[in-house]
């Protein structure tokens, strides 16, 4: 086993339960985390055994970008899933999504959520 970190992955949509989230958007932070089987990748130096990071970036990114959700733990155990299924050699997925400019009466950084998913 091994681990892949792809930390801070932003993108733009429009995420939210208020009308103006969809309406406005902003920006996202998604962090993955993802625990793979090793196989013969490692010793064969091959990519087709492992998780190619670019291909799991542009399938987040797909996600991230795509349907409104109004939850971003929805987003974040939807992004969890999708990569386990095209990614098989996954053994665990954890995936933070952060939400810089939540609609809270107050101030703060940004509310994050953590999923773990394992398939």
């Amino acid at each position: 086993m091994y681990t892949i970190r792809m930390m801070n992955c932003a993108f733009f949509a429009h995420h939210g339960v208020f009308d103006e989230e969809e309406k406005l958007g902003q920006r996202f932070y998604v962090d993955a985390v993802l625990t793979v089987d090793a196989g013969n990748a490692l010793e064969e130096d091959s990519i087709e055994g492992t998780v190619h990071y670019g291909v799991a970036f542009q399938l987040i990114e797909k996600i991230v970008t795509g349907k409104r959700r109004y939850l971003i733990e929805t987003l974040a155990l939807d992004i969890a899933k999708a990569l386990s299924e095209h990614f098989k050699q996954i053994r665990r997925a954890e995936i933070t999504v952060r939400k810089p400019h939540a609609p809270v009466a107050g101030v703060l950084d940004f509310v994050e959520v953590v999923v773990v998913h394992e398939p």
